[in-house]
């Protein structure tokens, strides 16, 4: 475990707290936290992470537009729904991603685990988009995400990374709960 882990991991926590309660800093703090993580996962050969905290830093500034500017009156998204369909075409594009993300890493890199890591890549991609959407679904893709992201973790010995991710599991639960409460919802 390094400071920069340590660091990274502390900002982490502060974003997805952020994200269940729907405050819009949740993307800074966010954007700080995966460019610091595209590093610790470069040092460790985990390169399909390294790509996704590259992507993730893109989509940190695209969820902070939605959540705030997008929306009528510029007020913002509203927590909603997916239909069937759209999640179904979500989690195909997840595993199409993932398996081409898998098969480049197998074959033109060292990675360490490039099947595990291109699949938690292009499902937490998915995942990503929708949570910059405010789509409820995003959740309980996060909490399947989690829990394998967890052992791949600890497998790596980044233990702090491992426990970070435990808490975005416990998180995920949480928010997957408060928006499925949300006023938009209900109706």
């Amino acid at each position: 475990m390094s400071g920069l882990e340590l660091f990274a991991a502390s900002l982490g926590v502060i974003a997805v707290w952020l994200t269940v309660k729907q405050n819009p800093w949740c993307w800074p703090i966010g954007l700080i936290m995966v460019l610091i993580y595209s590093w610790v996962f470069f040092e460790v050969k985990l390169y399909s992470d390294m790509l996704l905290q590259v992507i993730y830093a893109a989509l940190q500034i695209y969820g902070w537009w939605q959540w705030t500017r997008a929306g009528d009156a510029r007020q913002g998204r509203e927590v909603s729904r997916l239909d069937g369909q759209t999640v179904v075409f979500g989690l195909v594009i997840g595993a199409i991603g993932s398996l081409m993300l898998g098969a480049a890493m197998a074959h033109w890199t060292d990675a360490a685990q490039p099947w595990l890591d291109a699949a938690l890549t292009g499902f937490s991609l998915v995942a990503q988009l929708w949570m910059a959407q405010k789509r409820v679904q995003c959740w309980p893709l996060w909490i399947v995400v989690d829990v394998i992201f967890v052992g791949l973790f600890v497998y790596k010995a980044l233990y702090l990374t491992a426990v970070l991710y435990g808490l975005f599991l416990l998180l995920a639960v949480q928010g997957w709960r408060e928006w499925r409460a949300a006023p938009a919802l209900r109706t």
